[in-house]
Formats: structure tokens, C-alpha cells, sequence
């Protein structure tokens, strides 16, 4: 199943250049350095409000996930979406593309890689790299 198509908005737009360059944003606190998810508006660790974007390697492992059912003109389709902890610390909510869902274990390591749904804008999804 595609990922859904989101269009961006002034406080997005930012985050959807890097996607769209193929680079995984996040927000680093200019006081303390701690870095957060892109949503943040504050950082969480010392409440600053002066942040910057920062690239992520774009690495990390499955914390959780759930599979969505859904039918689709094909049939059912089963779309697996998870909680991915990247190696920088703050953790995403991503659809997991590439193997069977019955196939993931907690802590299989992930790569970001991007999905470009038409008339939207490029989103992360995770893959994971180590599924016997």
C-alpha cells in the first residue's frame, strides 16, 4: 500500500525541501544541541525555542509497530506502520515497506528511504536492512 499523500504548510516546509533532496530533518536545539523530532516547536530538554534543522543519518531500529488492514481493487492489503527509535535518539511513526509484516522483531535495524506519492510531497518510510 503507498503512503498517503500530505501536502505541506508554512511550518512544514522546511522538513518536505530535505525530503524532497532525499535527507531525513530534524530540529537541534541551538542552546543545548538536543535534537527532536520535526514537529517540535520547543525543545524538550531545556524549553528553548531557538532551533535549527539538522540532517539525521537516516538510521535506527523498529521500537513497535501495528499492521493496518485495509482493501484495496487488488484485495486486502496489510500495511505495517511503526515507532522507529534513529540513531540520533527522537523516535518517528513511519510505514515500514519492504518485507512481511509477520517477519519484523523488535529491534530490527532500519534505513529511511523516501516515497514520492503523486501530487504530494516525498515521505520517510523505513526499511528494514537485517530480516533473514
Amino acid at each position: 500500500m503507498p503512503v498517503g499523500v500530505i501536502h505541506r504548510d508554512a511550518a512544514s516546509a522546511a522538513f518536505f525541501d530535505g525530503t524532497a533532496r532525499g535527507e531525513l530533518l530534524l530540529r537541534r536545539c541551538t542552546t543545548c544541541g538536543h535534537l527532536s523530532e520535526p514537529a517540535t516547536a520547543t525543545c524538550p530538554a531545556c524549553t528553548g525555542r531557538d532551533l535549527e534543522w539538522a540532517p539525521a543519518a537516516g538510521t535506527g531500529v523498529l521500537v513497535s509497530w501495528t499492521v493496518v488492514h485495509a482493501r484495496s481493487t487488488e484485495g486486502a492489503v496489510r500495511t505495517p506502520v511503526g515507532l522507529v527509535e534513529l540513531d540520533e535518539g527522537p523516535w518517528l511513526e513511519m510505514q515500514v515497506v519492504g518485507t512481511d509484516p509477520e517477519r519484523l522483531v523488535p529491534s530490527t535495524k532500519v534505513r529511511v528511504e523516501f516515497e514520492r506519492p503523486e501530487g504530494g510531497e516525498a515521505l520517510p518510510v523505513a526499511r528494514p536492512t537485517e530480516i533473514d
